[in-house]
């Protein structure tokens, strides 16, 4: 298909001008005005609304086995849910157990993935433990194009790893020129706490935060630091909670460790006190939601360029799910939906009512990610000879969240009844009109598996 956009204000890498844009195929051909229009172009006219490259979302959970149970999305209701939203790529943790060899955990996460995506996507490939096979297997993986991988300092019996495993996935990310992401808490820590708190009968959700605190999250970043300094390995911190946590991760950036930080959407907007409520456990993640006195140091850091990018953690547990931890938060699933909405409340709250600007709303939430794991400038940016993955974007548009209106498969949403002061009209992946008015249009396995 052939797509002309006009009279739209461009929005990326680092600016905005007006200008209109041609599609062809599956790329942009052409930036500037009074461009020649094609006979069986389609015109879209974006007058009045921003054009942004595509969002990508870094961490997601599509497909995650997880106490027991599974997350309630399939690749076709998350990849729609995020298109809707605005995020046209997403990077998916592929988590294996401890006890899976990673060959047959890569061979389910694809084959998964594969024909039934309507985004494009790719993965972290994770770490859950370390032998011969483990090493081939990944160098296999880079091979293909798998550039990034993902241990976990948390979850220990399950996803977690120890330092010598995490020692040896450092020293060959470093080998072959790869990114290691992690989530960062003192896995040893967390067991004694949780255990000690339900031996004083503090069971339910709001003790959660307690058996993790900020100190275990800090830590954590700072252990993590420490390993890659002392390979040369690159890192990025996953979904960074809190503010002392934040400072191990600058301070560690001022040593010269090279090291990239997430923030993901709920830690920058709930806070702990939600846990509290009846029905606590739906905001149960981890790192846990905090106080609320952490959202402005992460705002601050956030418009100054200080943490890279936002995600999601999208990771959709339904209420019976849930409830498995009635009685013992230890057995909550852990996370919460909002790959649909992410795109929607940091335009809202950090441009729309907030102080962020719209150069970093695009850069922090598409562009640096596209830079960090490998697909800039095929993806996350508004370039010639780019993929057309746009968003046209009506700054318009009244909304709220709710449950019944999403699209990701899940029976609640942790931003119910949130305002929102915008959405994406129209999406495009690759060239294909995907979104329109809030509708999916697209075609459902057309999304690419993205080797980087």
């Amino acid at each position: 298909m052939t797509l002309l956009i006009q009279h739209g204000e461009l929005v990326s890498d680092g600016r905005r001008w007006k200008a209109d844009l041609l599609i062809e195929g599956e790329i942009i051909s052409a930036i500037g005005d009074h461009l020649d229009v094609p006979a069986d172009a389609r015109i879209i006219d974006a007058s009045g609304k921003y054009v942004f490259p595509g969002f990508i979302d870094p961490h997601v959970h599509i497909h995650l086995p997880f106490m027991g149970t599974f997350a309630k999305d399939t690749h076709e209701t998350g990849s729609k849910a995020a298109l809707i939203g605005g995020t046209t790529t997403f990077i998916e943790m592929l988590a294996p157990a401890g006890s899976e060899a990673l060959e047959a955990g890569w061979k389910t996460w694809s084959g998964m993935a594969e024909g039934h995506s309507a985004s494009d996507y790719s993965f972290h490939i994770g770490v859950t433990r370390w032998d011969d096979e483990t090493e081939a297997t990944l160098r296999d993986l880079v091979a293909q194009g798998m550039k990034s991988f993902k241990v976990f300092l948390a979850y220990k019996g399950a996803f977690g790893i120890d330092d010598h495993a995490l020692y040896q996935v450092c020293k060959l990310a470093k080998e072959l020129g790869v990114i290691v992401t992690a989530h960062c808490e003192n896995a040893d820590l967390v067991a004694e706490l949780q255990q000690k708190l339900l031996a004083e009968g503090k069971t339910g959700p709001q003790w959660h935060e307690k058996s993790r605190p900020e100190a275990v999250e800090a830590e954590g970043t700072a252990h993590f630091a420490t390993f890659l300094e002392l390979t040369g390995a690159r890192g990025y911190v996953v979904h960074l909670s809190n503010g002392r946590a934040l400072e191990a991760a600058l301070e560690a950036k001022e040593r010269g460790v090279d090291l990239e930080i997430e923030v993901v959407i709920p830690h920058l907007l709930l806070d702990k006190s939600l846990t509290e409520r009846p029905d606590g456990a739906k905001y149960v993640m981890s790192p846990p939601l905090r106080d609320r006195s952490n959202h402005r140091p992460l705002w601050e850091a956030l418009e100054r360029g200080q943490i890279d990018t936002v995600a999601t953690d999208h990771c959709p547990f339904d209420l019976s799910q849930k409830a498995m931890g009635e009685g013992n938060f230890t057995r909550i699933p852990n996370g919460i939906p909002a790959i649909e909405d992410r795109v929607n409340l940091l335009y809202t709250y950090g441009v729309s009512r907030g102080h962020l600007t719209l150069e970093r709303f695009v850069d922090a939430a598409s562009t640096r990610a596209a830079q960090i794991f490998g697909l800039y400038p095929r993806k996350g940016t508004l370039s010639v000879g780019s993929d057309a993955d746009l968003v046209i974007y009506d700054p318009q548009y009244r909304g709220k969240i709710s449950a019944e209106t999403s699209h990701m498969n899940n029976d609640y949403s942790g931003f119910e009844g949130w305002e929102i002061d915008g959405r994406p009209e129209v999406v495009t992946v690759r060239g294909e009109v995907a979104v329109e008015n809030g509708q999916f249009v697209g075609t459902v396995g057309r999304g690419q598996l993205l080797r980087r």
